[in-house]
């Protein structure tokens, strides 16, 4: 009646017939156990004690006696499922640390363009948080004012972190009275340009670093992010920012 419960809760089939056998029988011996769920006495063996450790199961010494074994209290399995979700939380960490080493390991079997699209604030961090990893310089063109409206907390974050990983940053900006007084007190890690262009306002930045291009689009509907790996594309914008960067 529970197995695929259990199941779906992260048991494996033997353990899942466990547990409903037992939730049935209430306890009995793991030789027995192995008999009625027709598997194997070492594997039962090996999944109880794991169980024993879950406190799923719970192991009954009695007297000159085999042990027995009995189902824990039901809600030992809430407890189990907690371990689970910070279990899958380090190791998704850790697989978003390796991710982008996978990425570039991909393209260059492949030889395509690795395209990652993202939305929302935290989709903003997943790209803010790879410029972090950046090898070489981060070259940068953005809109000051739209990044200080819809971002400015997050940045702030941003740039604090930049600076404690000491990644330098060429920043140009269009010149106008707020891009000056923003960049007043711009850190030694961050060298700033300022153009003078009158063009409209972009509500975009884009972020040029180790064969990628990051570009976060700001406005009052969305906050998105695509970020590319590609090492010719990244050579492109890089010559069109020396380009202006020099002109």
């Amino acid at each position: 009646m529970y197995k695929q419960i259990f199941q779906k809760a992260g048991l494996t089939p033997t353990q899942s017939a466990i547990m409903e056998y037992l939730f049935n029988k209430k306890e009995d011996k793991a030789s027995e156990i192995a008999k009625q769920i027709k598997k194997s006495r070492a594997i039962v063996y090996k999944d109880l004690e794991e169980m024993v450790v879950l406190n799923i199961v719970e192991r009954v010494e009695k007297p000159n006696a085999i042990s027995y074994f009995r189902i824990g209290h039901p809600a030992q399995m809430e407890k189990f499922f907690d371990q689970k979700e910070r279990q899958i939380k380090k190791d998704r960490e850790l697989f978003n640390n390796y991710l982008p080493d996978m990425v570039s390991s991909y393209n260059l079997l492949s030889n395509k363009p690795g395209v990652r699209y993202y939305e929302g604030e935290e989709g903003i961090w997943k790209i803010l948080n790879d410029t972090l990893t950046a090898k070489t310089e981060i070259l940068t063109i953005a809109d000051v004012e739209a990044v200080d409206k819809y971002l400015r907390e997050i940045n702030k974050e941003y740039v604090a972190k930049r600076n404690k990983k000491g990644i330098k940053k060429r920043l140009l900006a269009l010149d106008s009275p707020y891009a000056r007084n923003h960049f007043s007190s711009a850190s030694e890690l961050t060298d700033v340009k300022l153009i003078n262009l009158q063009i409209t306002p972009f509500s975009t930045s884009l972020h040029i670093y180790d064969n990628k291009i990051a570009y976060i689009t700001m406005t009052e509907k969305n906050l998105t992010g695509t970020l590319i790996e590609d090492e010719n594309i990244y050579s492109m914008h890089k010559a069109l920012f020396e380009f202006i960067w020099v002109t």
